[in-house]
């Protein structure tokens, strides 16, 4: 059986994204974002068959939903524990529900007190995947995400020959993107020189290099394609979906090659279900914890080829009249970190055509990704029906 087709995203909805949720916590934001979600695609409460939540770590689980919401008969739960390779992955579990006819629709929430909660490295450490970093890297002092990430960019910067200005073409690019957002946390206009100026977190990251902290939620509702006809929105499809993990999948230090991810081996499958290319792609949001992160992205989805990532990105090839329009929202650099549920919102919207100002011209065609923290991959291609 293939998931191509059988499910579409029906339902939207976000809170603002902010650096201080006013005393909201996590379950009242998913709250409001999951209202907002259901009133888009035209649905009740009562209507929601099923909760998939991302992530693995938080402090809500499907019988909230079930309370708060007033949902009679949820008839399938699940949590999808892939840090942010989650939200996309949780779209797949989604898919499968409905497609099955396990469910009709589907409930996706996502909330985060990243910025007034608890930082990242004491959440990150609490998550199961992390045990062979925390007890062969951590004491060493490697306790962060950019302490990770920096020996991939570096690896890559010294077989490929990439260069920090080369990222700071994405750093650059989002933000553009942010500042014709409504609802985004970072909007100062930043230049090349304004990323190269700014200071050093983990050699060669960059401050802004490096992802937003957060607080906000998002939130989408995945249906069964034949009963998305009757909806409120214009049906997109899920038409190729799949999650791949990398060789070494609990350390990147002992990977054999550091510069390949998960996405690698999920993207030619997700490709192949759709019928579709590379080439074929109007806008991708590609999950950006750090520039260097998307620009490896690009070379496993097949962008361009392995080491050609920093040449693909420069000139504005990612802008909104560029080769390949990417994070349009000013994703997790410059928009908000929501661990990737604001990256399959954004593609919705655009392939409705209610992206507003950053609206790619006649996109039909797009593409969303996740990023597991240490190198799953997730990806979802979706059409305008």
């Amino acid at each position: 059986m293939t998931l191509g087709g059988k499910a579409a995203v029906t339902g939207i909805g976000e809170t603002d994204y902010t650096r201080d949720a006013g005393g909201r916590g996590v379950l009242t934001l998913q709250l409001e974002a999951s209202l907002a979600a259901m009133a888009d695609a035209g649905l009740r409460p009562a209507e929601i068959d099923g909760i998939v939540m991302p992530i693995g770590l938080g402090a809500t689980v499907a019988e909230d939903f079930v309370t708060n919401l007033g949902i009679p008969d949820l008839r399938f739960s699940a949590t999808t524990p892939l840090g942010g390779a989650g939200a996309v992955a949780a779209v797949q579990c989604a898919a499968v529900a409905v497609a099955t006819g396990l469910c009709r629709h589907v409930l996706l929430p996502l909330g985060r007190t990243g910025r007034t909660g608890s930082r990242i490295g004491a959440r990150i450490h609490q998550m199961p995947q992390f045990r062979t970093v925390g007890e062969f890297e951590a004491p060493v002092g490697a306790l962060a995400p950019a302490q990770y990430y920096a020996p991939m960019a570096r690896r890559h910067m010294e077989l490929f020959g990439t260069t920090s200005r080369q990222l700071a073409e994405i750093a650059v690019t989002t933000r553009r993107h942010a500042i014709l957002n409504g609802n985004a946390t970072m909007t100062a206009p930043m230049t090349i020189e304004d990323h190269q100026a700014s200071r050093m977190i983990a050699d060669p990251l960059r401050l802004l290099d490096c992802s937003l902290e957060s607080d906000g939620a998002a939130a989408v509702v995945v249906s069964a394609a034949e009963v998305a006809r009757d909806l409120r929105q214009p049906r997109v499809l899920l038409t190729g979906l799949a999650e791949g993990h990398p060789d070494s999948p609990s350390t990147i230090t002992q990977r054999p090659d550091m510069t390949r991810l998960g996405l690698a081996k999920a993207a030619p499958r997700a490709f192949a279900t759709a019928g579709v290319t590379p080439t074929d792609i109007d806008v991708a949001e590609i999950y950006d914890c750090f520039t260097y992160i998307v620009l490896c992205q690009l070379e496993d989805l097949g962008f361009c080829g392995k080491g050609e990532g920093g040449a693909f990105v420069e000139g504005g090839a990612l802008d909104l009249g560029g080769r390949l329009p990417v994070n349009t929202h000013g994703g997790l650099l410059s928009q908000s970190h929501m661990a990737g549920m604001n990256h399959v919102v954004e593609l919705v919207r655009q392939l409705r055509g209610q992206a507003g100002r950053a609206q790619v011209a006649d996109a039909e065609v797009g593409l969303v990704t996740g990023y597991g923290d240490l190198g799953d991959g997730t990806i979802a291609i979706m059409a305008r029906a």
